[in-house]
């Protein structure tokens, strides 16, 4: 087989390791930087490079590091995997999303064990399970956004085998998958590319630091890195889309932007393969050219994350003001009807949080709501918060049902966070698995350092690198079958039955979506079409000002239709979903 570097670097010679046997590398004619060997290897051989008699380093497009990222890569028969089930595709339209973290999905912590439990979902009526990333990083459990080896998978969570039996089950219940692969930066333990190219720049810089290389000199090779790694995760594990981390940190000034060659790509690929593909961007820009498709100007991502609807949801079911909640929470009710009819809360608008106008208006008449998702609850939305609580740890299952209902009869494509669906009370905490004790404790450190400055003492935030932090932020099973959590899992189930059978819950018309809210009184409405939601936040029965008739779909509490004098007496903390006739 033949194997390739790029290892501009190197200033004499590149050698391959081959289980244990060295091999010089040649300068291949035509691509400046590039080394390659010929050599016999089958799956499972373990190679590396080393560049100019240094030390033996994986493989930058390493499909399999079984020993972590400090280790000898090993070779992959792609061809090797015998696929079950056929699979035609799914599209986002008319999906609802799952974000899943297979480290604490199940207390095994790995894809097969998550696998078994894959029935569970296609039962609640889910179309595509969002998985958290999966590319190697130090130690056993951590969230994957600090891994490295962007073309392999976890060892831990079972390699990349064990992602294609993960694939395959899925599709055979009719589950769509989708990645979330990190562009925006790797690692900084087990991190070797530097060591090969210039992969990183320090044109720019982001959070973690020197920023990817996606328009300093060598950048054509790293663009082609990130794009080939994204386009294999979709053709060799037959995945449906890819959720990319923070696009708003690709520091690019080039004229034809990452996110923009990528998009093309991926539909090429998605011509070619005959099936739909799609991209989902998570960014807290707050720009409509992130989804417009390109040829009308835009990047051509085919989604993004909506956190605006998220922040205003969260002030209206908690209260909370700190931070940037604070801009939603002075008047959480109109902060939230603006981003069910516009999108964007911050379109224009000033931010506190940010000290500036933030963001530009949707044109709603012309842009699809499924372009956009919309949810209650996060990783990111409960994972950096000091205890990692989720909503459950603090709200009623009335308020938890609200929350159901706005985010699954709203406009936008719904996704959400495992355990929401019954309400689970684990937490999900931010945990490491750092195997440099330098490293460990600077986390620890940063951890209480941040939080300290929201008056947390040090001794009430979990130890990232503590292994009871990961534990405690495992699902427990066993809550599905006690109340209240049996019930918000049948309401999960009802409300996604409906949004199936409910032609006007898939509406992706924006403009159509009408909606009155009293902030004193807490209630709020809407329609979609002949369908009308009302939800009530408040402590004490309301009556809503909806007009006659009707007949109640689906509703938490008993509640009968509006009377003759046109007003809906809805029960303290309950929603309703009511058709016209």
């Amino acid at each position: 087989m033949l194997f390739e570097v790029w290892a501009p670097q190197a200033e004499d010679r590149v050698a391959l390791w081959l289980d244990g046997t060295e091999r010089p590398m040649a300068r291949e004619e035509g691509r400046p930087g590039w080394w390659s060997a010929e050599a016999d290897a089958g799956d499972g051989a373990r190679y590396g490079f080393a560049l100019d008699g240094g030390a033996v380093l994986p493989d930058p497009r390493s499909r399999r590091q079984p020993d972590g990222p400090d280790g000898a890569s090993a070779v992959v028969d792609q061809g090797g995997y015998e696929w079950q089930h056929a699979w035609a595709g799914r599209g986002l339209g008319g999906a609802v999303l799952f974000e899943l973290h297979i480290g604490t999905y199940t207390p095994e912590g790995t894809l097969d064990a998550a696998a078994e439990r894959l029935g569970e979902l296609a039962e609640l009526g889910i179309t595509h399970i969002e998985l958290m990333p999966l590319c190697p990083f130090p130690g056993v459990h951590g969230w994957g956004y600090e891994g490295v080896s962007l073309w392999a998978v976890h060892e831990p969570y079972g390699g990349p085998e064990a992602l294609k039996r993960f694939v395959d089950t899925a599709h055979g219940h009719g589950l769509g998958v989708v990645l979330d692969v990190v562009h925006n930066h790797l690692g900084p333990s087990g991190n070797h590319l530097p060591a090969f190219g210039p992969y990183f720049t320090d044109t720019h810089h982001t959070p973690w630091g020197s920023a990817v290389n996606l328009d300093a000199p060598g950048s054509d090779e790293v663009r082609a890195y990130l794009l080939g790694s994204a386009l294999a995760w979709l053709r060799d594990h037959r995945l449906d889309g890819l959720r990319l981390d923070a696009v708003h940190a690709l520091a690019d000034t080039r004229a034809l932007s990452f996110l923009e060659e990528l998009s093309a790509a991926v539909d090429t690929l998605s011509g070619e393969l005959g099936r739909p593909l799609f991209l989902i961007a998570e960014s807290d820009l707050c720009d409509p050219r992130t989804t417009t498709p390109r040829e009308a100007g835009g990047l051509g991502l085919h989604a993004q994350w909506n956190d605006d609807f998220h922040h205003a949801l969260h002030t209206v079911l908690t209260g909370e003001s700190q931070g940037y909640y604070a801009d939603f929470a002075a008047a959480p009710l109109a902060a939230f009807a603006k981003t069910l009819t516009r999108v964007f809360f911050h379109d224009g608008t000033y931010s506190s949080f940010r000290g500036r106008s933030h963001g530009r208006p949707v044109e709603v008449t012309s842009t699809p709501a499924q372009r956009f998702l919309g949810y209650a609850q996060t990783h990111d939305q409960i994972g950096n918060r000091a205890l990692g609580d989720r909503l459950s740890a603090t709200l009623s299952p009335g308020l938890l049902a609200c929350a159901a209902a706005l985010v699954l009869t709203g406009p936008f494509t719904p996704m959400l966070f495992m355990g929401e669906e019954w309400g689970a009370r684990t937490p999900w905490q931010f945990f490491t698995d750092h195997t440099d004790p330098e490293l460990a404790q600077a986390v620890r450190n940063g951890r209480r350092r941040e939080f300290a400055a929201h008056g947390w003492a040090a001794e009430e935030i979990p130890d990232p690198q503590d292994p009871a932090t990961r534990d405690r932020s495992c699902l427990d099973r066993s809550e599905r079958e006690r109340e209240p959590h049996a019930r918000l899992l049948s309401w999960y189930r009802e409300l996604i039955a409906l949004r199936r059978t409910q032609p006007d819950l898939r509406d992706p018309d924006l403009a159509a979506v009408k909606v009155a809210y009293d902030e004193q009184a807490r209630w709020l409405a809407y329609r979609r079409g002949d369908l009308r939601v009302a939800v009530n936040f408040a402590k004490e029965q309301t009556a809503i000002p909806l007009g006659g008739g009707g007949r109640v779909l689906a509703a938490w509490e008993g509640v009968q239709p509006p009377g003759a004098d046109g007003l809906l007496r809805l029960p303290p903390e309950s929603c309703v979903l009511l058709a016209d006739g």
